[in-house]
């Protein structure tokens, strides 16, 4: 008889913040393995700034119910040439990371460049080259929308090991999943 072996995965909720559409994408990482586990987009309706935070904010937090994640990675705000559309941007993000927090999971930023940088190996690749490697990374049938691949993609980049910045918004972590696989000897 096989002995089994424990492995522990943690399941990561990765966050493409925008504020007419936020991508969300779920993997678990077990061991140096990623499996994909859901991805979709959050969307607000045109209309007052307060309502539509409001609709990521309990957006991001009927995501985090259905699926349960242990820690969050959310895509760092870019400076834009427009500067409102850059305040309006990190608004976003703040609902977004709010949601996550008032969940009480660790929050891990990743700027663009990191993203890109540890899912394609190129800091300024394109967004379909973006799309193509999130989409053979978790072995989908079809490429995901630009920004539930980024979400996809910011979350594998926190499995991965970036670097990214718990500090100030990390709640109390959360202990990863316990499953039982067969010993391979």
């Amino acid at each position: 008889m096989k002995s089994a072996s424990t492995v522990v995965a943690t399941r990561i909720l990765g966050l493409d913040p925008g504020l007419r559409i936020t991508g969300f994408g779920v993997i678990d990482k077990l061991g140096n393995q990623l499996r994909y586990v859901a991805s979709g987009c959050i969307r607000t309706r045109d209309g007052e700034l307060p309502g539509r935070l409001k609709t990521l904010l309990d957006g991001v937090r009927e995501v985090v119910a259905a699926y349960t994640p242990d820690q969050v990675a959310v895509e760092k705000v870019f400076v834009n040439v427009n500067p409102q559309s850059t305040l309006l941007l990190g608004q976003a993000r703040g609902a977004v990371i709010c949601g996550a927090v008032s969940c009480d999971l660790p929050v891990h930023e990743y700027t663009a460049l990191q993203v890109k940088q540890a899912v394609v190996g190129y800091g300024k690749a394109a967004k379909e080259q973006v799309q193509h490697m999130v989409q053979r990374l978790l072995a989908l049938d079809g490429c995901p929308s630009p920004d539930a691949a980024d979400a996809l993609a910011c979350a594998i980049c926190h499995a991965h090991g970036g670097q990214g910045t718990a500090g100030a918004f990390a709640g109390r972590r959360r202990a990863g999943r316990i499953l039982v696989a067969p010993d391979p000897g």
